[in-house]
């Protein structure tokens, strides 16, 4: 089991296996975040927090929503707002580091608007 937690605890991300692969996108926004996703399906993830614990951010072509902790603003994962679609983006930087040490790392250029 791994698990993405946000700084002060209240937001945790359990995955049962280890991605494939980190992506280091460089998109206008994940390059602020700083983030390293994780890809997984919907079913692949449990999210263990209280109802309302996340806040979202959606920007662009409005195709995704960023979810962050109200508490401490931790970037902890995002959401296809796409019904059918069914994957999402773990934020990998808020797991233990030794956790991920040996999953290769793909740099992604992404959009820069």
């Amino acid at each position: 089991m791994l698990v993405a937690s946000c700084h002060c605890g209240l937001v945790r991300v359990e995955v049962a296996s280890t991605p494939e692969y980190l992506n280091e996108c460089h998109c206008s926004i994940c390059r602020r975040y700083a983030v390293r996703w994780a890809y997984y399906q919907e079913d692949q993830v449990r999210i263990r927090c209280e109802p309302g614990a996340t806040e979202t951010y959606i920007w662009g072509d409005r195709m995704i929503a960023f979810h962050r902790c109200r508490a401490c603003g931790c970037v902890t994962h995002w959401k296809d707002l796409d019904p059918n679609q069914k994957r999402m983006g773990i934020n990998t930087r808020l797991m233990e580091p030794a956790d991920i040490a040996d999953v290769p790392v793909r740099q992604h250029a992404g959009p820069s608007s």
